[in-house]
């Protein structure tokens, strides 16, 4: 941890403590980085007098006792104010034989799942479900593709039926993709209740999509930006939102980093004080661990395992290769799918370029692949995703932004191509396969310069990556076809102008953050870093 992150976190905690402590509630002198810390989390500039609970708003909240068909298990009542925060852990998952209706929803849910495949709860529904039933905040952490989604959207969707109304649930999503496949679950639960749910996203028409929210949808499915603009700069979108039951962040690690922090700050601001809040994610995060020690009276916290973790279904293997031989490899494995009884794969890159480039090679190489990356137009992102999710194309390249969420029943295989700088990006790239149970078989490309990345790799997850198996004459003898194919996917993308889109593009982005303010904080944050690590020099 650098001197910065140190002094930082040391602030927050100092901060925290100060919020926390009765004795100050009342002042009126709050430190500045505690109201930094208040606003950050909470989305709120002012702590409110009639606020019923010690911490900051974003977890506070009316009592609330649901009407539930069938009743729930028991639930233990929250903490009180001095007692630790209750954390439950995972159970032997053959422990229990529990079906949805004994979670407290009603027939017509426990027939739904029943009819979507759904045989019983997985540990996250079984341990949150009722939780969310009960009118508690909840916090959810759980491996990919354990069921995540339908832990919140059923106990949301059995608390609209009992009185149905728009905007009854406003959730949050770090990517467009992730949203549309969202709102396709939430329909699919939902279907007897003729549920209405509206998707706003970036790169969408803004007037449609505001005439679609003032029609009142019962779930509002929405990345952050979008949201933020529409409330901000329609005077007629703000009301749609003053009677929302339930507020979700669905891979609320990488919603609450600090790119979204003024988003959802100024989101916070318009939803009613005494709503029901859930969080749920993969991985645990410095901004959740913050968010779960303010809101520790409040919140019940489920963690389904510790630390970073993949399933056992999931091969994990490696290929040590040169870095200029990597499409080489990437064809060979690609051209024995079908050996492998591979249906579907998803080849991982770190950048558009790359991105970009290897879909024109495997073209060039007659290799059905779409692409998937932030430089594409919404429409042909769709598009995209649309042919790889129905079966038309069995190859999908993409950047991060299909990392998370993406729940595609036939994808056997995942290709790291490029290896990710932070271990949570690795299990969130890894989850697309091998979930609900099913096996999956993960291959990442490791050269010279990503060793020290794959063994922090191997050490957060707890599991040495096995070699993947090869014949490297097999592999070279294709080198002669796959050089030209990358020669001619060049001259493409040059003929295309798409190096000078992308310039354009950063530009865009830099202007962007410049206008935020964030630009010139990393400015500073790097100066501070130089003037430190100077000092030290001199000192020694």
């Amino acid at each position: 941890m650098s001197l910065m992150q140190t002094h930082k976190r040391g602030e927050e905690e100092q901060a925290l403590k100060f919020l926390l402590n009765p004795q100050n509630r009342n002042s009126s002198l709050l430190p500045s980085t505690a109201f930094h810390c208040c606003s950050t989390l909470t989305g709120k500039t002012t702590m409110e007098e009639d606020t019923i609970v010690d911490q900051p708003p974003l977890f506070s909240k009316k009592k609330f006792t649901p009407k539930v068909s069938i009743k729930p298990p028991p639930v233990i009542e929250n903490p009180q104010p001095n007692e630790p925060l209750e954390v439950e852990k995972s159970c032997d998952p053959e422990s229990y034989t529990l079906s949805f209706s004994d979670l407290g929803l009603a027939d017509w849910a426990s027939r739904t799942c029943k009819e979507l495949g759904m045989k019983k709860p997985t540990q996250v529904q079984h341990h949150c479900i009722p939780r969310i039933l009960a009118g508690q905040d909840v916090l959810g952490l759980a491996q990919t593709g354990s069921g995540k989604t339908a832990a919140f959207a059923l106990p949301i969707l059995n608390r609209l039926a009992e009185n149905p109304y728009g905007v009854f649930a406003l959730v949050i999503t770090p990517t467009r993709e992730l949203a549309y496949q969202l709102a396709e679950q939430f329909r699919a639960l939902g279907a007897s209740l003729h549920l209405r749910c509206a998707v706003v996203v970036g790169g969408m028409d803004m007037i449609t999509q505001a005439q679609a929210l003032m029609q009142r949808p019962h779930v509002v499915i929405a990345t952050p930006g979008r949201i933020k603009v529409l409330l901000e700069q329609n005077p007629d979108i703000p009301s749609v939102f003053s009677k929302t039951k339930f507020l979700v962040l669905d891979e609320a690690d990488r919603v609450l980093d600090v790119g979204f922090e003024e988003e959802l700050s100024a989101i916070f601001q318009y939803l009613p004080k005494d709503r029901q809040t859930l969080l749920f994610s993969a991985t645990m995060t410095e901004n959740l661990q913050t968010l779960l020690e303010v809101s520790a009276n409040k919140a019940y916290f489920y963690e389904q395992y510790e630390g970073f973790k993949t399933v056992e279904s999931l091969k994990q293997q490696y290929v040590f290769i040169p870095k200029n031989v990597k499409d080489v490899y990437l064809l060979h494995i690609l051209s024995k799918m079908e050996d492998m009884g591979v249906r579907s794969a998803i080849i991982f890159v770190s950048t558009c370029r790359s991105c970009h480039l290897l879909s024109l090679i495997l073209e060039e190489l007659e290799q059905p692949a779409v692409g998937l990356h932030s430089h594409k137009s919404q429409t042909l992102r769709l598009s995209a995703l649309h042919r790889f999710k129905s079966g038309q194309t069995p190859i999908l390249l993409a950047t991060d932004v299909a990392s998370r969420g993406l729940d595609i029943p036939t994808v056997d295989l995942v290709i790291n191509y490029d290896i990710p700088r932070y271990a949570r990006d690795y299990v969130h790239r890894v989850g697309r396969t091998a979930r609900a149970g099913r096996g999956g078989l993960a291959v990442s490309f490791v050269t010279q310069n990503d060793v020290d990345l794959i063994h922090e790799i191997e050490s957060v997850v707890g599991k040495q990556l096995d070699k993947f198996e090869c014949k490297e004459n097999d592999v070279l003898a294709e080198m002669t076809k796959v050089y030209k194919a990358k020669r001619i996917a060049t001259m493409k993308m040059m003929d295309d102008g798409y190096e000078q889109k992308a310039e354009e593009r950063k530009a865009q982005k830099l202007k962007t953050l410049s206008e935020k303010g964030l630009l010139k904080e990393k400015t500073n944050n790097k100066k501070r870093r130089r003037t430190k690590t100077t000092s030290a020099e001199e000192s020694k």
